[in-house]
Parts: structure tokens; sequence; C-alpha cells
């Protein structure tokens, strides 16, 4: 930077200030053409006590300079910094991915992360950390202190991230944009996720179907469907189950909380996305459409299960019999007759059934309900199978 371009971005605000020694200064803080260079975990340690010593210096010289584009008081360590805060100036490249900082100390920081050091070891437990802001934030999960309070609700949360996080499940808000469709998510890293589905590239094969997956750790949780595998335990009861998510969500069978409220009747949820799939009961929405038919479906999970009546597949297999099944709830509902169990009791007698629709069936003998009527005369039946048995007798 020249003599001159500083004269033109600071201006003394305080007594007389020798412009040679501002731009030797500025010239040590930028070092724009030197090379990165290398260091080691003792050398970066030094280099932030250096990083210190600084800051304390720089109390004795504060307003020294002022910002002419918004009239703001500059200390000696921070006025540049702050110019291209204003201008977005990156110099300052990393040579392993395509980032870039205003100053040279950020890209020592970010390249520990490729060195793979991690000289900030927590004295609570065997981790360790690249930088020390987050072995700090690290330690606050031994403390077990929440300092930051949802005002929506009663949860706190030991960071200021995760509270900002939560607040998006009460205002919907929902920053992070697909630049190649029109979804928008709440996390980052939900984004993330969603733009590999995207990429044709799906590398990861199960070998027990033909599905196949663009992470590794998708292949691993789809793998569970197929080796029976439930490392998540409920504290609450004795359910396993094989994905994090589904502990979550069975969990709130226990507490109860249904934040998320229908504005269209008065149905309310637990998770924000149940409700977004309701809702569509309303609207008649359904984005998911099959790419070898003309059916649509509300849910995605809906869409997967029919393209198996394509495809044939059938990856639920019963681990009693030969048989195996192209929806899970089928392989379950199978499993019943192996077990014996029988988990729809009827409130009114003491009979008891495996599945859920006989139960219903079952219920119609109570009320006397009599929903299936016949085409062609005014009989009419509480159940399906018993109206298909008798349509048969205008047949013959």
């Amino acid at each position: 930077m020249s003599a001159v371009k500083v004269k033109e971005e600071i201006e003394v605000i305080e007594g007389p200030i020798n412009i040679q020694s501002v731009e030797i200064q500025l010239k040590e803080e930028i070092e724009i053409n030197e090379e990165p260079i290398a260091f080691t975990g003792e050398s970066y340690l030094k280099h932030e006590k250096l990083e210190l010593k600084e800051q304390q210096k720089s109390h004795y010289v504060e307003n020294l300079y002022k910002c002419r584009q918004i009239n703001k008081a500059l200390s000696h360590k921070h006025d540049i910094l702050h110019q291209r805060s204003q201008t977005e100036e990156k110099p300052y490249q990393c040579r392993q991915n395509d980032k870039a900082f205003s100053l040279k100390l950020y890209l020592i920081k970010h390249q520990i992360m490729h060195t793979g050091e991690k000289p900030y070891q927590c004295s609570q437990c065997d981790k360790a950390f690249s930088q020390n802001r987050y072995l700090k934030s690290h330690q606050i999960t031994h403390s077990g202190e929440k300092p930051f309070q949802c005002s929506n609700c009663d949860k706190a949360f030991s960071h200021r991230c995760v509270l900002i996080q939560h607040q998006r499940t009460h205002t919907g808000e929902k920053p992070y944009q697909c630049s190649q469709c029109n979804k928008a998510f709440s996390l980052m890293g939900t984004l993330i996720t969603h733009n590999k589905t995207h990429y044709a590239d799906k590398p990861f094969q199960c070998s027990h179907c033909d599905r196949s997956f663009s992470q590794n750790s998708h292949l691993k949780t789809h793998q569970k469907t197929h080796t029976g595998e439930k490392p998540y335990q409920c504290r609450t009861c004795d359910k396993f189950f094989s994905r994090k998510g589904d502990l979550k969500k069975h969990q709130t069978t226990h507490t109860g909380e249904k934040t998320y409220l229908c504005s269209e009747c008065d149905k309310s949820f637990s998770y924000k996305y149940s409700l977004i799939n309701h809702q569509r009961i309303h609207t008649g929405e359904k984005p998911n459409q099959c790419s070898q038919c003309d059916k649509a479906f509300s849910q995605s999970i809906q869409l997967q299960s029919h393209q198996r009546t394509h495809t044939g597949v059938k990856p639920y297999q019963c681990s009693q019999c030969d048989k195996a099944f192209s929806h899970k709830y089928a392989l379950i509902n199978h499993q019943r007759i192996h077990t014996g169990e029988k988990p729809y009791q009827c409130s009114q007698c003491d009979k008891a059934f495996s599945q859920y629709s006989h139960l219903q069936s079952h219920q119609r003998t109570h009320t006397g309900m009599k929903p299936y009527q016949c085409s062609q005369c005014d009989k009419s039946f509480s159940n399906k199978y018993a109206l298909t048995k008798h349509q048969k007798t205008h047949i013959q």
C-alpha cells in the first residue's frame, strides 16, 4: 500500500502523526507479497501471544485514525482490517483451497485445519482442537451452563449459534437457498446435504439392494434397515432405533410437545416437516412426481414406496421365513404372524389384533357402521373383504 493511499484513507484526529511510521506499521501488518509461512503448533501459540501484545499496545494509540466512509474512529491495530471490511479486500489466499482472508493471522489460523495440528487440549476429556475458541466453546459442554434462553419457549442452549438455529423453528426462517432449485433450508448443513441430490454421482452402493447414495454416512444408515441394528435407545422406555432422528421423533411421544400448529384445522405436530406434509392435505399439493407414470404424491417416502411397483424391488426380508416385502410396514405386519404380537386392542371388548386395519374393521361390529356399499344392489358391509365376497354372487 502506497503512502499516497494511506494519506487518502486515514486522517489524523489526535496530535501530529508521522506518516512514514504509519506506513511501516501497515506494511508490517499487511505483508501482501510475503509467502505463507510454514508453522507448527508451537509457533502458532507464539503467534497468538504476539497478537495479544499487539492488542495491548493498541490501547495506547486508540483513536488515531478515522475511516472517511463511515466516520468511524480506529486504532493502530484495527484500521486496515476495518478498511477491508468496507472494500471486501482479501489478499491472503490459501494454497490448498479457494478461501481468502483479510489478515495474515486469519490465514495462519485457517491453515492449521490442513496440517491436522490440534494444540489445544481439553483438561476434562481427550478431545483436542485447532483453535483456542473451539476449545472454549467445547468446555461449556462440561460445565452444563446454558446461558442462551429462547424467548419463544423454555429451551436454553450452551451456544448462541445453536439458539439462532433453534429460533428458526419458531420463525420459519430459511436463509440457505439452493442455487439449482427453489428449496430453502434453515441450516447450512442441510443445504449441503441437499445439494448432493443434484449430483448424478452416487458412488456408495448398498450390497443388499439396488439403492445407492452420495454419502457413505447415508449408506451406513440405510444398511441398518437390512441388518436390524438399532444402536439408539430411548431412556424413558426400552425401545431401540436405527437412526438418531427416529429416536428424537419417538421421544416427543413421552413429552407430548407439539409446537407446530396447522392454520387450517386444530391439529398440531412435533416437527415442522410433519406440519408441511399435513398441510398438503388442505392444499392438495403433490410435488413428488413419478418418472415412470403420471402418479404424484404429497410425500417423498410415498413416491419411493410407489416406485417399487415399477422396479419390483423387495428390500425388506423376513428373518423367520423366505418372504420379502417392498415396504417396511408390510414386513412388520408379517412378522407378527411369527411373534403372535397383537398390539391393537379394542376399547369396547377384550379382542386384540395384529394390524390396525383389522381393529378398525372389528370396531364396526360395535358401531354398526357399514361403509362398503354394493354398486349393484342396496346391500352394504362393514369391511371390504365381505363386499368383495358378496359381489361374486352377482357375477354367478
